[in-house]
């Protein structure tokens, strides 16, 4: 029963209904990552190419970047309002639906306006895609329970991750396609097919209870509490379900009296931007690390290689395929060894791969050694082991969870927004830093992920297992206040671990365990 328990495995009603919503809520990432695997292919479509007039390598990284921009947009004036007005579910809902309005758009491209439409369209799906983006990490966490709260959360990811997957693999499909229908719409079924799961995605949302801390924060107690009963029924007693809804009141209620609710206390409260400036490097790093590169230009890194453009295509769809195993496997191990280990370690796989894939090429310069290449392409697979593992899924978890309710939205928004700069400036920089310095510029975004490893133990603490309501220890406003009701009941298990398997699991509750939560002097700043 340990072993069960230690993988973060609960079969009650309450886990499966966890998981379930959590993996509809995951079709909303699905087609994120679908879009921006199928674009892949469809940069490299004849059809498309033809329809884009003077297409051009700038203007291939024009029309990757552009996408940002409008991420971007999105994160800083747009995602905030939405989640906090009309709730995480609905903000859901229109961030998918305007996602939707821009690849109809990139579909529908044709004549002299083509590449217009293709640009508009791509800044419409990016500021839909920022709404989704950090809408449904913020629902997926706070209706977590502390102790999965980052293999819940990490579902998003999965999701991301299989969108990809099966937009290099539409993208392989439709080179079959090579009569002259499939010439002029391939690319343009291959965008189209988006439509399928958002609209599954859509027509899930409306069925789903609002996340109880949004409802508190609203003043619609008795919803909230008949949410958190769905959620919890079956894992949790109703008095410790009562508890959690008095400590998310409390807390909601301690930070509305207060100022912090203005947009500006981010950056002018001490404890929220201590959260801030940390969510947004970490989303920074995790695009700086080389991942925007990987996502957009595989195919092409796979044909200077030596594969042919079909075959790149396909080896595209197994490195995607691939990263769904070992983000689910991520899942898995989150919340056991924690959010820093997890981003070190993948930074790390991540810096040795980019050093082989920098070094092999210069010893074996125009494709000399069919070994060397070969070992390139095994070593890009590996450095998505390491993203899959590491930055991917936890500057998400990371940063849903470190903020307050009343500022969960906008922190998690501004902080996404350095993840987008972060992809503008990669997108940009990887295509002219091939062209100019070759492989050597593998090393550039080694060193990046070299440096990120110092950068995560010396100034991220540690999150794992803690309640939402006690992030205040680890960040500061903690003010002395003693520990929430909540935290004291989910104890830390870990001095357990090693117990004997078929201890009876009822004597193992009743041991006392070590609080989550210290006294509140190791405050990060």
């Amino acid at each position: 029963m340990n072993g069960i328990k230690g993988l973060g495995l609960d079969f009650s009603e309450a886990s499966w209904r966890l998981h379930s919503l959590c993996l509809l809520l995951a079709l909303g990432s699905f087609v994120w990552g679908y879009n921006v695997g199928v674009l892949a292919s469809v940069l490299a479509h004849p059809g498309f190419r033809e329809t884009i007039p003077g297409y051009s390598p700038y203007r291939r990284g024009l029309i990757t970047a552009i996408y940002y921009l409008g991420t971007w947009l999105s994160y800083v004036f747009f995602s905030r309002p939405a989640a906090d007005l009309l709730g995480r579910r609905y903000a859901a809902m229109v961030g998918m639906s305007v996602l939707c309005v821009g690849q109809a758009l990139q579909a529908s491209a044709s004549g002299s306006v083509a590449l217009s439409m293709v640009m508009i369209g791509r800044v419409v799906s990016g500021l839909g895609t920022g709404i989704v983006s950090t809408s449904v990490p913020l629902y997926q966490s706070e209706i977590a329970p502390a102790k999965q709260r980052g293999k819940l959360v990490v579902l998003n990811h999965v999701g991301f991750v299989a969108g990809l997957a099966s937009g290099f693999w539409v993208g392989y499909a439709i080179t079959f396609w090579n009569d002259s229908h499939g010439y002029l719409s391939g690319w343009r079924l291959s965008v189209s097919l988006s439509f399928i799961p958002a609209t599954l995605f859509l027509l899930g949302l409306p069925f789903l209870y609002e996340s109880p801390r949004w409802l508190v924060e609203h003043g619609r107690a008795d919803e909230a509490l008949k949410a958190l009963q769905f959620y919890r029924e079956g894992a949790f007693t109703p008095s410790q379900i009562q508890d959690e809804l008095t400590d998310i009141k409390r807390n909601v209620s301690a930070y509305q009296a207060t100022s912090l609710k203005k947009w500006t206390s981010l950056f002018t409260n001490p404890s929220l931007f201590s959260r801030l400036w940390r969510a947004a490097l970490l989303h920074f790093m995790a695009q700086m690390c080389g991942a925007t590169a990987m996502k957009y230009y595989l195919p092409e890194l796979f044909r200077v290689l030596g594969l042919s453009p079909r075959v790149s295509l396909l080896a595209g769809g197994i490195e995607s395929t691939l990263k769904i195993g070992c983000t689910v496997l991520e899942m898995f191990v989150i919340d056991r060894v924690g959010r820093r280990v997890t981003l070190a370690v993948g930074a790390g796989i991540m810096a040795f791969a980019l050093l082989i894939n920098g070094a092999l090429p210069l010893a074996y310069p125009n494709n000399t050694n069919r070994v060397a290449d070969y070992t390139c392409v095994v070593f890009i697979f590996i450095y998505s082991l390491g993203y899959s593992m590491g930055f991917g899924p936890a500057a998400w978890v990371y940063g849903s969870e470190i903020f307050p309710t009343v500022a969960r939205a906008r922190g998690l928004s501004f902080a996404a927004s350095g993840g987008a700069v972060g992809s503008i400036i990669v997108s940009q920089l990887w295509p002219i830093g091939i062209a100019e310095l070759g492989s050597k510029i593998y090393f550039f975004f080694m060193a990046v992920n070299l440096v990120c490893v110092p950068i995560i133990f010396l100034l991220y603490p540690e999150t794992k297992g803690r309640p939402l309501e006690d992030m205040e220890v680890l960040f500061g406003g903690y003010e002395g206040r003693t520990p929430s009701t909540t935290s004291l009941l989910l104890a830390d298990e870990r001095d357990d671990e090693d117990e004997d398997e078929d201890e009876d699991e009822d004597d193992e509750d009743e041991r006392p365990g070590r609080p989550l939560l210290g006294d509140g002097r190791d405050v990060a700043r």
